[in-house]
This record gives structure tokens, C-alpha cells and sequence, in this order.
């Protein structure tokens, strides 16, 4: 029996069919056509593949209906899209929906061969562990949601954690990003692996780039060893970047290679590393705007927001407010070795009606105040022991 792998290439063009099929049978594929969508249920009816490859535009069934059907009756098939760059949103929304990746016409044949290699090892591996992998963890919730709005981002959370998927989490400054990063790895089947955060905005551009890739011994001047990057340390589990807007052009194209070839090179390295890394962003920027001035790549962004998740700013969600604020009572009075202080109706009124400009990381610090400016003696949280601004909004 035949162990090469088998692809079934699915499009209404002859000529492409053609050169994909003995592409593929060249370096080491079973490689089946066919013309359309129907025909290509038809081959899956009949026996297994390891792979599709689809094209969008075909007559009777679109390449997102196909993908749809293959991912009900056999959601283990990794399905690569083949789509123009001006459909490049459906196809962002075809991944979403289980495709496993998407390829932009005219593609490089290359580029295709290495996502099909890394489509056959991985298979649709991270669907098959979703169950096991949530069972052991949503007993707990990963951070606390009270509001109707956190409580749309803790499900969409819990949605997508599992998946292959690209994560852009948006909102200010001091919202949570990063415990929502930490959350989307927390119930995913990378939780035992490492989480690696990095905040893009904090390193100068010379540093960025060998932070994220590494580099090689003699790279350059200082580079007297070899190190490892940020995407080598978190093999197999989740990198996250944080304020990715703030990242450089040149980075930039880096980063984009990174995602269409899942490897990576060290600054000074003669060939590439494979990587399996879960990518997670944020940004409090509006990256769509980036684009517009000419500082962000529209294909990047496209590859990073596969899936985007929008934490609501504290003011815009003041139920969550007294519970944050009695969580973070909890914590900063164990660092202290003594009891939490109750919070008082003033007190609660007047974080209620204050704007957080700096959200919940501002609530986090407030509370630790508190906490170091109350009197051994004290039961509760009074207005007095909350910064002016805060009292003033009562």
C-alpha cells in the first residue's frame, strides 16, 4: 500500500490542474483533480486524502462551499484555499470556519508545496484535541466577565482557542489584552507549552529583529554565540506581540513570511528553521488606518486578523468595575499579609462614575493604593482612600 501522501486538486481550469498534479506527483504526492466542486465530493466519497486544494471561483459550488462540506462530513482534511487577492476577506472568513489556510493567485508554487507539506503534518490535529483539551479547563473561568460585553468576549475566547487561527485582540491601552492572550493559550491544546509575550513597542527596531528570530554566532559585531528567538522559545505553544502596530516595515515583511511559511530564519543563518507556533497580536492602534498612511502592510493585516477580538474600554462596561475592583482587594491584601477590605457604597459609587482613562490596569493600581494607605484598623474601602480624580466623580 501506498504511503505518499494524497491530494485532491480542485479546480475548473485544465492548465492548473495540470501543473499542480505533476508539481506535486513530482516531489512525492498522490496527487487526484477535479474540475469542480461536485466532482471533488465525489473522489472524497471514494477514498481518503490527506489534503484539498481549492480554487474559489468555480461553476455550481464555490471553493468556501466545498471547504463548508468537507469540514461537516470530515473536518480531519486540512483544506487550502486558492483565491485572488481581492477576495482575500472571504478567504480570512473560510479559515475561520476551519479552512486551514489560504494561498493568493497567481501563487508561488513554492510557497503552496511548503503549506501542503505542513497542512499533511499537521492535519487538522488541534480540532481532533478541542474536547479532551476544554474539559480540563473550563471549570474555571479564565478571567472574570460579569458585563454582557466580556461575557461575548469570554465565548469568543473559548471559540477560537483551539484553532490554528491567527488572533488580533484590539481595545486601549490597560483593558486586558494580555490576560486574554494568556486566556486563548490557557484553553487551547498548547496549555502544557510555552506562552511567550512580547511587547513590540518596547524594543528598538535593531533589537526587535533578533529578539524574534534570534541570531547566529558572528551575525553581528557582540554576537559572540548563538541565541535562540522569541518564536523558537515558544515552539509549540503561543507567541504573543503586543502593540504589534508599532512594529517596523522591514519586520514587518519578516513577519508576513513567517505566517505564509510557518519558518523562520536567524539573523545570520543559512537556512530557515521550522516552526509550530500559535501567533496571538494586540494593538490599541487602528491598523486599518496604518495601511491607509502607508506604514502597515495590507497582506500582513489580513493574515493577522483571521479572527479579532474587541475588549470593550472599563467605562464602557461598569458592572465589571466592583467585581475587578474586590478581586484585586483579594490579591494585594494576601501580598500584604492581611485581610481584604470590604468596599464601601461611596467608594463603589465613585469608581462607577469615574472614566478610567487608564482602564482596568488603572483600577488595579488604584486598589493596590488603597490597600497600602488604609490603617491596620480599617474594615473597609472609604472615598477618602481613593485617588482625588476618583473621588471627584462621585
Amino acid at each position: 500500500m501506498s504511503k505518499r501522501p494524497k491530494i485532491l486538486i480542485v479546480d475548473d481550469e485544465l492548465n492548473i490542474r495540470r501543473i499542480l498534479q505533476m508539481a506535486f506527483e513530482k516531489v512525492g504526492y498522490d496527487a487526484i483533480t477535479a474540475e469542480d466542486g461536485r466532482t471533488a465530493l465525489m473522489e472524497l466519497e471514494k477514498q481518503r486524502f490527506d489534503v484539498v486544494i481549492t480554487d474559489v471561483t468555480m461553476p455550481g459550488m464555490t471553493g468556501y462551499e466545498l471547504q463548508r462540506l468537507i469540514n461537516e462530513a470530515a473536518p480531519e482534511i486540512p483544506v487550502i484555499i486558492m483565491t485572488a487577492f481581492g477576495t482575500i476577506p472571504q478567504a480570512v472568513a473560510a479559515i475561520r470556519n476551519g479552512a486551514f489556510e489560504y494561498i493568493t493567485k497567481p501563487f508561488d508554487l513554492d510557497q503552496l508545496k511548503k503549506v501542503v507539506a505542513n497542512a499533511v503534518d499537521q492535519g487538522n490535529e488541534p480540532k481532533k484535541q478541542v474536547r479532551k483539551a476544554k474539559k480540563s479547563v473550563l471549570g474555571d473561568e479564565p478571567f472574570l466577565a460579569v458585563s454582557d460585553s466580556m461575557r461575548q468576549v469570554l465565548e469568543t475566547v473559548k471559540q477560537v482557542a483551539d484553532s490554528r487561527a491567527t488572533i488580533m485582540i484590539g481595545g486601549e491601552s490597560g483593558v486586558g489584552k494580555e490576560v486574554v492572550a494568556n486566556a486563548l493559550h490557557t484553553l487551547s491544546s498548547r496549555a502544557k507549552k510555552p506562552f511567550v509575550a512580547v511587547s513590540c513597542a518596547a524594543l528598538p527596531e535593531t533589537l526587535l529583529e533578533s529578539e524574534l528570530f534570534g541570531y547566529e554566532k558572528g551575525a553581528f559585531t557582540g554576537a559572540n554565540g548563538s541565541k535562540i528567538g522569541r518564536f523558537e522559545a515558544a515552539e509549540q505553544g503561543t507567541l504573543f506581540l503586543d502593540e504589534i502596530g508599532e512594529i517596523p516595515h522591514t519586520v514587518q515583511v519578516k513577519l508576513l513570511r513567517v505566517l505564509q511559511e510557518r519558518e523562520i530564519e536567524r539573523l545570520g543563518a543559512t537556512k530557515p528553521t521550522k516552526i509550530d507556533v500559535r501567533l496571538v497580536t494586540a494593538t490599541h492602534r487602528d491598523l486599518n488606518a496604518a495601511v491607509d498612511a502607508g506604514t502597515f502592510r495590507l497582506d500582513l493585516l489580513y493574515r493577522l486578523q483571521v479572527v479579532e477580538i474587541k475588549i470593550p474600554a472599563l467605562r464602557e462596561r461598569i458592572e465589571d468595575i466592583a467585581p475587578l475592583a474586590e478581586m484585586f482587594m483579594h490579591k494585594f491584601a494576601a501580598e500584604n499579609s492581611r485581610a481584604p477590605l470590604a468596599i464601601g457604597p461611596a467608594a463603589k459609587a465613585a469608581m462607577e462614575h469615574y472614566s478610567w482613562p487608564g482602564n482596568v490596569r488603572e483600577l488595579e493600581n488604584t486598589i493596590e493604593r488603597a490597600m497600602v494607605l488604609a490603617p491596620g484598623s480599617a474594615t473597609e474601602l472609604e472615598v477618602k482612600l481613593l485617588p482625588e480624580r476618583v473621588q471627584k466623580a462621585a
